[in-house]
């Protein structure tokens, strides 16, 4: 089944996050359920994949402005058919930033995250089921702001609350300190 591999992430990442398992329920229930998933058409929702860029050192993260939604989120998009979470992060990571080079700081899913997102256009409102890895820019730092975006910036995590007060990018902060502890 192609929506194996993903379910092997969820168990693996249940394992590392027992407070989390309200949301891999959830997760799981919705992989398991619908076999269109990865498909962008699945009115109900679908898999996204994200992807919360660190610097070499881990200590800023790479938000895009979203020129939809208008508000800093970390870049991501769409599986649209491709069951490689990991792929599609690194994908989108590279598109909507212009970035060089990334590189997963680990194999396994970062985070998870459900959210609405509103009725736009032919579009009924729907959910995002957000897989995130944790990547690193690879390169020179360097990006270009695409189409996708108002503004790309490089955000200190200690002053992501200018940008965002949303739980789960705090929540990806906290979890980010774990990777890189400074000395």
């Amino acid at each position: 089944m192609h929506r194996q591999p993903l379910l092997d992430l969820l168990e693996r990442y249940a394992a590392r996050h027992p407070g989390e398992a309200a949301i891999v329920d959830r997760f799981r229930d919705f992989v398991a359920r619908c076999e269109g998933c990865f498909e962008r058409h699945l009115t109900e929702g679908h898999i996204t994949g994200s992807a919360w860029i660190v610097d070499r050192t881990g200590t800023r993260v790479l938000l895009t402005h979203h020129r939809k939604l208008n508000r800093w989120l970390q870049p991501g998009g769409h599986a649209d058919g491709d069951p490689d979470v990991l792929a599609v992060a690194l994908r989108e990571g590279l598109e909507e930033t212009g970035l060089g080079s990334l590189e997963p700081v680990l194999m396994e899913i970062f985070d998870l995250d459900i959210h609405p997102i509103p009725a736009r256009g032919a579009d009924p409102e729907h959910w995002h089921y957000d897989v995130r890895f944790l990547l690193r820019d690879a390169g020179s730092g360097d990006y270009v702001v695409s189409e996708e975006s108002h503004d790309l910036a490089w955000v200190p995590l200690d002053r992501l609350g200018q940008y965002s007060d949303e739980e789960s990018m705090r929540r990806m902060r906290d979890k980010c300190g774990a990777y890189f502890r400074t000395a």
